[in-house]
């Protein structure tokens, strides 16, 4: 990418190597905002988890125009590149800058009950701890039949180990299979990132926030996940669409 700092194209070009990194992840948006359509209400506030750029939030902007959605994220560049490259869509966005590893994270949001919570590709970050205390939180910000939906990638159960295995080789060839037309690589991405002037103060932030690359616990299998959300205080928890370990889990309060 050449010339002047641009958020709407640094924002798509997020998107593409997203796209190409997280097979099926249109599929996901989609099928997130279809269960969001038929379990909330159509003016429904909405908290969108680890938002990023917005990605999820403009999806269901786009498709459901009365809602509201409070996107949470504490990553400095990916919420620049949000707030300048898409907006408040008319007010009905906020951004918050919030770190959901820390108790209070929720302080500032601008209501404090919501319909549904959502989040993709996030959650795995947080050390098993600190999720299970998060499900807690969300379950007590929802009114009974209230819903939170999580895309993310969600590993086999312990004591499967062929099915873990081809699950993995099937990923891996479906991934060395998928075109990357104009998709960076994640490294890619970031070392273009770090080559821009303007978001110098947004990546040493970054660098300050997060020390480690990514946190050193494997993300826990589905099991584990059902469990904590039902003991959180959801009355119901099941995985509802998956591609291998692609996977939605809904959790109804």
């Amino acid at each position: 990418m050449t010339g002047s700092y641009d958020a709407r194209r640094l924002r798509s070009s997020w998107d593409l190597q997203q796209n190409y990194l997280v097979g099926d992840r249109e599929q996901r948006f989609d099928t997130i905002v279809d269960l969001l359509r038929v379990a909330v209400p159509p003016s429904a506030r909405i908290l969108d988890l680890g938002c990023g750029t917005g990605s999820l939030s403009e999806r269901i902007l786009r498709r459901m125009p009365r809602v509201r959605i409070a996107a949470v994220d504490q990553d400095p560049v990916l919420l620049r590149l949000g707030r300048e490259g898409f907006g408040t869509a008319r007010g009905r966005l906020t951004w918050i800058d919030a770190d959901l590893r820390e108790p209070g994270w929720d302080r500032g949001l601008p209501f404090s009950r919501v319909d549904a919570v959502v989040s993709t590709t996030a959650l795995h970050w947080l050390h098993p701890p600190r999720l299970s205390r998060l499900y807690r939180e969300i379950a007590r910000r929802l009114p009974p039949k209230g819903v939170f939906l999580n895309g993310d990638d969600l590993p086999i159960e312990r004591g499967f180990p062929r099915t873990a295995r081809w699950v993995r080789e099937v990923r891996h060839a479906r991934a060395a299979g998928r075109p990357k037309g104009r998709a960076l690589g994640w490294e890619e991405w970031w070392a273009m990132v770090r080559s821009i002037p303007e978001l110098r103060a947004e990546v040493d932030e970054r660098d300050r926030r997060y020390p480690r690359a990514h946190g050193d616990e494997p993300t826990r299998p589905i099991p584990w996940h059902l469990g904590r959300l039902r003991a959180a205080g959801f009355r119901e928890a099941s995985v509802v669409w998956q591609s291998l370990t692609n996977r939605i889990v809904l959790a109804v309060r």
